[in-house]
């Protein structure tokens, strides 16, 4: 089980579960439950592993659609996820690699259980998770607000490089009022991010960066544009400040 993911205690109560650089899991336990945030690839029955860091009840949270957080949710009865990413989860289960990864460990998809902005998970000792919504990358995204330690669970919704060039993706507008809102209703709650593929804690000023990216976009100043080359094509990368730690990918027509 080890082979495949690397286990990084954040602090007593978060583990990140790296599975194999591909995607990122965390473990978040209380007193009387634990979630588990994302499941990524399903390589490894995550119900087992979880196990074997807790004997807490584990809930399965989803934070979007896409196959690298939900497949691994094969080995768990239940998972939640937003309405609006729905259809693009089913779409994903219909990938061939997650159709064989079913077949070869005779699992199906979990039960979806609707995810609604505002809704709130008790783990019991003061340890709380509040969905906050993050539309953008794709039109159900949402994170997970931890007050207690001040961190936020982005998945792919703030990210350094966040993809926005995808058909399920919103225009580059909806974005920018996506990060407005969260700094408005909850900059002041957290000053680190766990994001869908980290590694460690990323600071909070991510959401600023994005949020410069998306002005400069809309604004039209786009000199520092240059090609970005993924699995489906060629699109375009916009920094977001000199070091391209943080950037924007997207197409035209998400402008």
């Amino acid at each position: 089980m080890q082979e495949r993911y690397t286990l990084v205690p954040i602090n007593p109560d978060i583990t990140l579960i790296n599975d194999h650089d591909d995607a990122t899991c965390y473990l978040v336990t209380g007193t009387e439950r634990a979630v588990l945030i994302d499941t990524a690839l399903g390589d490894v029955n995550l119900k087992r592993l979880c196990a074997e860091i807790t004997n807490l009840p584990v809930t399965v949270l989803n934070t979007h659609g896409h196959g690298d957080h939900v497949i691994g949710n094969v080995y768990f009865s239940q998972a939640y996820l937003h309405p609006d990413d729905f259809a693009l989860h089913d779409q994903c289960f219909r990938w061939e690699p997650a159709v064989q990864a079913m077949e070869k460990y005779h699992v199906k998809p979990a039960e979806l259980l609707p995810l609604a902005v505002g809704q709130i998970f008790d783990l019991g000792g003061g340890q709380t998770l509040e969905t906050v919504a993050l539309r953008g990358h794709t039109a159900g995204s949402v994170g997970f607000l931890d007050r207690k330690h001040r961190i936020l669970f982005s998945g792919d919704g703030v990210i350094p490089h966040i993809w926005m060039q995808l058909p399920e993706s919103t225009s580059i507008a909806v974005l920018r009022q996506t990060l407005l809102q969260l700094q408005a209703e909850h900059g002041a709650d957290f000053d680190w991010l766990l994001t869908g593929h980290a590694k460690a804690l990323e600071p909070a000023e991510m959401v600023d960066a994005l949020l410069r990216g998306c002005d400069e976009l809309l604004a039209g100043k786009r000199e520092s544009d240059h090609e970005y080359h993924w699995f489906e094509g060629v699109c375009l990368q916009h920094p977001c400040d000199a070091g391209e730690t943080r950037s924007i990918v997207f197409e035209n027509w998400k402008l």
